[in-house]
């Protein structure tokens, strides 16, 4: 993917509000040409409606959009070089899939020999060249969707916008889909902006995530770092499947780094060891959330870390998950859930040795949510 040092799409300061009610505030985010961006975030977060501000389907109430280093304030959507793809694949049912992918080019004055020309590539890369003489309704969900895509593709705009397009597909086309969408990200090199709630389909597509909540970007970053590093509590809970265990704590400053108190019943509790510091210790225990993720609390024989601190904990709930096996024990008050291996020897209602890598673990300030660790 080239890079370039304009920003293909750029976002300064957008506010949109409907009446009185903000639905955006603030939003400043950019991506370079050739870059998959995700916005992410529960229903009502705001991320359709950004995606309609960047389409011109939305007016917005201040801040600036721009496409290719030109401001988008007043330009109409058609005017915008845009292609969107919509949940509803808005297909045309009358005509043909061929004559749905063409359509926008014909009613821009394509030349014909053209129109067949980009109409023979866009349907060879969504394989779909066996089914140009059918209507919409003689095709699948799936099918439906690749084409939508293919009228989308034929247009070369600057800019791709995806509004959840997979989330009327069943589990298992959503899957193939999701590779479908990643390939045709890396063969074109296509700049794409894309609407989604699921959080496994944007670490899976994305370059860089936006996680929204009220109107409001919470963090952006690669998806290696909104799992690793999240910002605040909301990230770390809502980004991950199972998602991060959130465990109220008490840390203290010891040497370089820290250590963590967690409750246990039966027990004294808990003491793990960090091995960096935490922002605001001083000589006094403070309350802290410890954000561990289910594959960081393992049975022994698979942990990955030679840091790894073990502790007898008592297993009240055993999930086999093929691949793995997912146990729930009880810390600092609340179930949290550990990532085993698929063979390993756990008993509900015994005690079993767990192993606690805090190398990836997130320390987090238990009001604010925000990270500090």
């Amino acid at each position: 993917m080239t890079q370039t040092s304009q920003p293909i799409l750029s976002i300064e300061n957008l506010d949109k509000s409907f009446g009185s009610i903000k639905i955006l505030k603030d939003i400043n985010v950019s991506i370079q040409q050739g870059e998959f961006l995700v916005l992410v975030g529960p229903s009502g977060c705001g991320k359709s409606t950004l995606l309609n501000c960047i389409a011109g389907l939305e007016e917005t109430t201040g801040g600036d959009i721009k496409i290719g280093g030109r401001s988008m304030v007043g330009v109409s959507p058609k005017d915008r070089d845009i292609a969107m793809v919509f949940q509803s694949y808005a297909l045309y049912p009358t005509m043909s899939v061929a004559k749905n992918i063409t359509f926008g080019m014909k009613v821009r004055g394509t030349p014909e020999a053209e129109q067949q020309a980009k109409l023979e590539e866009v349907a060879g890369l969504l394989q779909i060249d066996h089914l140009l003489d059918r209507k919409p309704s003689q095709l699948s969900g799936g099918q439906r969707q690749r084409v939508a895509m293919g009228r989308a593709l034929v247009r070369d705009p600057q800019l791709f916008l995806f509004d959840e397009p997979l989330s009327n597909l069943d589990a298992k086309l959503r899957v193939e889909m999701r590779t479908e969408i990643k390939r045709l990200h890396q063969t074109l090199g296509a700049s794409i902006v894309y609407v989604t709630h699921d959080q496994i389909e944007a670490m899976t597509l994305a370059t860089k995530i936006v996680v929204m909540k009220d109107g409001v970007i919470q963090q952006v970053g690669s998806p290696n770092e909104i799992y690793n590093q999240p910002a605040n509590m909301f990230v770390a809970d809502f980004m991950g499947s199972p998602s991060m265990n959130l465990i109220p704590a008490k840390a203290s400053a010891s040497g370089d780094g820290a250590e963590i108190v967690v409750e246990q019943p039966g027990s004294k509790g808990l003491t793990l060891k960090l091995n960096r510091g935490i922002k605001g210790l001083n000589g006094t225990a403070k309350d802290v959330v410890l954000g561990l993720r289910p594959e960081n609390i393992t049975d022994p024989v698979s942990a990955v870390s030679e840091n790894s601190q073990l502790a007898d904990c008592q297993i009240d709930v055993v999930e086999p998950a093929g691949s793995d096996t997912f146990v729930v024990t009880n810390l600092g008050g609340k179930q949290v859930t550990a990532r085993l291996r698929a063979d390993a020897q756990v008993i509900a209602g015994e005690q079993s040795s767990l192993a606690f890598d805090l190398t990836k673990a997130s320390v987090f300030e238990p009001e604010s949510g925000a990270r500090i660790a």
